[in-house]
């Protein structure tokens, strides 16, 4: 049976793994990937963030993205009963990045992917992992399959599982557990976008507060199509009846800021649901093998932190399997775990402060100071590991805290 050889093995060709793959390749190593699904493939995640920038700027990605002609983002925008908070990446608080893309995942991925395999990098498709065997030393055997049933063995130094849903070394090694987030559902399309105010739009996304814990994300695409869905608590869905597009456009009747724009608007595919997404695992590392990406933990869409956090955790983790291949020592809960975790927290808590209604009483707030607000705007921003920014370092108490003021403040007012 055939065997091939390579350093490093990447599972997965979604942004996690062509992200290390890259960086990996570009310290000399021999790298290879390997993806379950057929490239282009559609998947959710469509709004970036500019701290993915950085990630995509050192993979060597940059220019073949710019190359593509995707919506330039500026900015988030959030909407309730008629009320408005824009946040400008511009305005941050932490120095970085201060535009990124709103992106249709099918085409970046595969533009991804595509440049890593001009780097030299081979990427096999429709490759599944059916088994994966690690020796003593952290050398390791897997075993994958082609669409066609035809089995191959590579033997690696190292792995690094990008995964993303498929989560493949956390199922395989049992090592999944329970998110602390409670199921959440998603009901989803693309739009024909032509009542597009483009004073306004398409430069940011926009969350509606549709009511409470139930929101709404609008994000324009540079070639006229909008994503356009609806997420809450799956009890929310169940008032709706129908087929899933009778449900989906009752859902947008019931909301004054889309009802005339988005009525009797043309979909690109019919409504799709997304459900229970929230998952996590006990460990992001173990001998021979580091997780990236979703594979660690995926939270919520609302703040858009999916792709940063497998863009990141990539980076950070592809920096330290070359240190490791190089035979030095890497203390992988404190250079890596602790150091994601800090990212993963401090999203973890504007994810719970957003559908608590914390953040709705912060952002629709009157005379919002601006300091505050610019450095709200880098956790929007995905600057989660800038500790200087109060509202990172303190991210399970601050905006409580800041929300409590707010409200005496208008209670005394009202007062």
């Amino acid at each position: 049976m055939q065997t091939e050889k390579t350093d490093v093995l990447v599972i997965g060709a979604g942004p996690a793994g062509t992200v290390a793959a890259s960086i990996v390749h570009q310290s000399g190593y021999k790298v290879r990937i390997v993806e379950k699904m057929k490239f282009p493939r559609f998947v959710i995640g469509e709004s970036l963030l500019p701290r993915c920038m950085e990630a995509l700027e050192e993979a060597k990605f940059l220019d073949a993205v710019a190359e593509r002609g995707f919506q330039e983002k500026n900015g988030a925008k959030f909407v309730k009963n008629g009320k408005i908070c824009d946040y400008q990446f511009a305005d941050q608080f932490t120095q970085g990045w201060k535009r990124t893309w709103q992106v249709q995942r099918a085409d970046f991925d595969h533009t991804l992917a595509k440049t890593v395999e001009k780097m030299g990098v081979p990427v096999q498709y429709e490759a599944t992992v059916t088994h994966i065997a690690f020796n003593d030393d952290g050398r390791s055997v897997t075993t994958i399959e082609d669409a066609d049933g035809n089995k191959k063995y590579i033997e690696a130094r190292f792995i690094i599982d990008g995964s993303g849903y498929g989560r493949v070394i956390p199922r395989m090694f049992n090592m999944e557990k329970p998110s602390n987030l409670p199921a959440r559902k998603a009901l989803f399309a693309h739009t024909v976008d032509t009542k597009r105010a483009m004073s306004d739009e398409p430069n940011r996304i926009t969350i509606v507060v549709h009511q409470k814990a139930v929101w709404i994300w609008i994000i324009p695409f540079a070639n006229g199509i909008t994503s356009l869905g609806f997420v809450g608590f799956p009890e929310f869905f169940e008032g709706f009846e129908g087929s899933p597009e009778e449900k989906f456009r009752a859902m947008i009747a019931t909301e004054p800021y889309l009802s005339d724009r988005f009525k009797d608007v043309e979909l690109v595919f019919e409504p799709r649901t997304l459900q229970s997404w929230s998952s996590t695992t006990d460990r992001f590392y173990g001998n021979g093998f580091v997780l990236t990406g979703n594979v660690t933990e995926f939270l919520d869409p609302v703040f858009s932190s999916g792709v940063t956090l497998a863009t990141v955790s990539s980076q950070l983790a592809a920096k330290l399997v070359i240190r490791k291949l190089k035979g030095e020592e890497v203390d992988w809960n404190k250079e890596y775990m602790d150091i994601m975790m800090q990212g993963v927290n401090t999203f973890r808590s504007y994810v719970m402060a957003w559908y608590e209604g914390t953040l709705d009483t912060i952002f629709f707030a009157d005379n919002q100071d601006p300091l505050i607000k610019s450095q709200i705007c880098s956790v929007l921003a995905g600057y989660v590991w800038d500790t200087a920014n109060p509202y990172v370092k303190d991210h399970t108490t601050a905006l409580h805290k800041l929300a409590r003021i707010i409200t005496m403040r208008d209670s005394l007012k009202e007062g």
